[in-house]
């Protein structure tokens, strides 16, 4: 049997978790997640880098890794990232969404979950 050949229909695709928590536990959505999305969404656009055969910015849900939110994760890498501010966005879509280098400093820890 041989194995069909492909290209990914995208290079890369990046999930933000923004779920919300009516209870009061630590969601993504209280940590600014829906700006660092379409902040990261519009860099993608003004790089280039968006369409098919590059990258996608995806919204998400709960990505059950509440206590290192707010987290994105980039496939088909699986690489986690927490970040804080526009300026580590700004550093995952250039080293790696762009330059498929892990920026190792944002990396969640393997240990952190929901």
């Amino acid at each position: 049997m041989t194995t069909p050949t492909h290209s990914p229909y995208f290079k890369r695709h990046i999930f933000f978790c923004l779920n919300e928590r009516k209870n009061n536990e630590a969601c993504c959505a209280q940590q600014g997640a829906q700006d660092a999305f379409d902040h990261c969404k519009a860099q993608v656009k003004a790089l280039g880098l968006a369409g098919p055969g590059e990258v996608r910015v995806n919204k998400a849900g709960c990505l059950d890794r509440c206590s290192g939110g707010p987290v994105a994760v980039v496939y088909p890498e699986g690489v986690w990232y927490t970040y804080v501010d526009k300026a580590d966005i700004d550093e995952i879509v250039t080293s790696h969404l762009k330059n498929g280098q892990v920026v190792t400093r944002l990396v969640t820890p393997g240990h952190l979950g929901r």
